[in-house]
């Protein structure tokens, strides 16, 4: 593990966040905890100004800008690299005017009208995996036969659109989705997780991964999401052990640290 992975640090600007109930909604909270988490070890802070969790409300593009703007004002401001996470094209319009560095969109970039728009920005782009393609998770079933080569298919369509119209392959980052964006069952995400290594040697991208406080953990474990640490903490280990590039969380500072003792492994220093 000579090269850890970058850590990007959750900020949810929503009043119905399933994971911290709308602890982060003012923009003044917003900032504080974004600080908070760049001190505690996060390479990028991951904006999210709507909640994609089966019983979150839509939000307009509108109403995510205007949560956006006075928290990416500040941070901008104080060269905090930024990550926004919106799958519509008119809050993406916004983040790439305000020199976001990362775009993460849940539907992959669907939208091929705003190809060319994302082909003249410089931002990385996380392209995620979901089986509902459209809008938020919901509790539909996984599709029949092997996820793996689900999630691969979908990941070849989508690379394929955006290299056409210029968007260069060095841009990419890969998120094959978590929890309910993979169906209900606790299996399929620990399917997918154990087998990021094949979808990182497929594409020669890396991969992005996001398990903090998921459904998935929570099923297996019996725990609240404000509860789950140890099993996020876990499951994120686990993903860099098979090859994660980027992990998301809403917790750096036990990432950071657990990153750093595992470094460590099989050093001749670390065996004395």
């Amino acid at each position: 593990m000579n090269d850890r992975p970058l850590i990007f640090g959750i900020v949810n600007i929503t009043p119905d966040s399933f994971s911290d109930g709308g602890k982060y909604f003012a923009a003044e909270a917003a900032i504080a905890h974004a600080r908070k988490l760049m001190d505690e070890g996060a390479d990028v802070i991951d904006l999210g100004p709507a909640s994609s969790n089966p019983n979150a409300a839509p939000v307009s593009a509108a109403e995510e800008i205007r949560r956006l703007a006075p928290v990416i004002e500040v941070l901008g401001g104080e060269g905090v690299p930024l990550s926004v996470d919106s799958f519509r094209s008119e809050t993406q319009a916004f983040a790439l005017a305000n020199a976001a560095a990362y775009l993460n969109d849940i539907q992959g970039f669907a939208d091929e009208s705003f190809y060319p728009s994302l082909a003249a920005s410089n931002a990385k782009l996380v392209l995620m995996h979901s089986i509902q393609r459209e809008g938020n998770a919901d509790r539909r079933a996984a599709p029949e036969g092997d996820i793996v080569r689900h999630i691969s298919a979908f990941f070849e369509t989508r690379l394929a659109a955006l290299e056409a119209a210029g968007v260069s392959r060095s841009r990419l980052i890969l998120d094959p989705g978590m929890g309910f964006f993979l169906g209900p069952k606790p299996e399929t995400s620990f399917e997918v997780l154990s087998r990021i290594g094949e979808i990182e040697a497929r594409f020669g991208l890396p991969v992005f991964i996001s398990v903090s406080r998921k459904s998935f953990l929570r099923a297996v474990t019996g725990k609240a999401p404000g509860e789950a640490a140890a099993a996020t903490l876990a499951a994120e280990l686990l993903a860099v052990l098979r090859g994660a590039a980027f992990i998301r969380t809403h917790e750096p500072g036990p990432l950071r640290d657990a990153l750093a003792v595992a470094a460590h492994f099989g050093t001749p220093d670390a065996r004395n």
